[in-house]
């Protein structure tokens, strides 16, 4: 059985430790995923409102799209915790969970745990449904196709993907405080404490690797094309504080 790195018993702990089991939940390319989205979302929702961000802006938005489409592939071709069917079957218990929590009320014993997997199932699906229409009104918006009103749309999608990760920041704060177990463990080692099986044969980490250097790619590449990189120079900061200093 594989332990978690760092856990007590594992190579390298203090003698006489109480070795405690581990097992592989999540594989490195859905790790490396969720790192460059949650970066690359936070870092252009910051820079979306400043016209000498711009660059780096669309950039980030161009990362954000190509990881989407890494995540829908991956979840037909990555080991069964990424897949869109292990999604999809946990969503399909809702009807089910419906009836055994009214029927809980009544009786006192509310399957709550499994209403909270479903609840982080449904945020998850969320979040990725919802980058969709963030970027190609991002896209739209860059490229001209339409007036204010789409930059309003645009904004106001970015606002909505901004509640939805809160909520599901919100969530796992929440669980991890009811469960006595840190839900963030999984997106940082890989694995949770406790026997049973593995879910992830492999950690492929070459293909988070792969992932990592297309994404400076990109931005190598973004930066190249653009006449003044992806940072705005020191006379563009000084405009956009004083604007009226001409």
């Amino acid at each position: 059985m594989d332990t978690t790195p760092g856990l007590p018993g594992q190579p390298g702990s203090a003698p006489g430790a109480v070795t405690r089991p581990a097992r592989r939940v999540t594989d490195a390319p859905m790790r490396m995923f969720h790192a460059l989205f949650a970066l690359s979302f936070a870092l252009a929702w910051l820079t979306g409102d400043f016209e000498h961000w711009r660059a780096l802006h669309v950039t980030l938005g161009y990362t954000m799209a190509g990881l989407l489409a890494f995540r829908i592939v991956y979840g037909f071709v990555g080991p069964r915790p990424a897949r869109w069917s292990s999604l999809a079957s946990r969503l399909a218990g809702a009807p089910a969970w419906w009836r055994a929590a009214a029927a809980g009320l009544r009786a006192g014993a509310v399957p709550w745990r499994q209403g909270q997997n479903l609840l982080m199932a449904a945020v998850v699906v969320a979040l990725l449904a919802g980058l969709v229409p963030l970027a190609l009104s991002g896209y739209a918006t860059y490229a001209e196709w339409g007036g204010d009103w789409l930059e309003e749309v645009h904004e106001a999608l970015a606002n909505a993907m901004l509640a939805i990760v809160l909520t599901h920041l919100g969530l796992i704060a929440l669980l991890s405080v009811l469960r006595r177990q840190n839900l963030t463990l999984p997106m940082l080692t890989g694995a949770v404490s406790g026997a049973g099986p593995d879910l992830v044969a492999s950690q492929r980490p070459w293909l988070a690797g792969l992932m990592l250097v297309a994404v400076i790619g990109l931005g190598a590449w973004q930066w190249s094309e653009s006449p003044h990189g992806l940072l705005p120079s020191h006379g563009d900061v000084a405009a956009a504080v004083d604007p009226d200093d001409d």
